[in-house]
């Protein structure tokens, strides 16, 4: 049995993809994905339960992300689970979590289309 880490979401976009290009050439897209799930307490009452994802895309998938991407699409993402660390400017580490996207459909369009790097 081999070890798998993928992440399948399906969300909306919350702000405009930020893309960044290197000197190398090379591309790096970050951007937020909010799902949402509700369901029922303990005495009946809904509850809506919104979360926040940090995407980023690198390469020909960030400039797929630039390109089709916009906020509000809808989407389903495919990608692994990443957590890293860094030294912030105040010299206090800081931890991330962040879904490194390997491919994604659109999902608002009655046809969905799929984007692969």
């Amino acid at each position: 049995m081999s070890n798998t880490n993928k992440v399948i979401l399906s969300g909306y976009l919350g702000k405009e993809p930020m893309v960044k290009q290197f000197e190398s050439g090379s591309r790096m897209a970050t951007f937020t994905l909010a799902t949402n799930e509700s369901y029922l307490n303990s005495v009946g009452k809904r509850i809506e339960n919104t979360q926040w994802h940090k995407l980023v895309a690198w390469g020909d998938m960030a400039q797929e992300v630039e390109r089709q991407l916009t906020k509000g699409t809808k989407i389903k993402a495919e990608g692994k689970l990443s957590h890293r660390h860094y030294e912030a400017q105040d010299g206090t580490r800081r931890y991330v979590t962040e879904i490194v996207l390997h491919d994604f459909e659109l999902l608002q369009f009655e046809k969905t289309q799929a984007i692969r790097a």
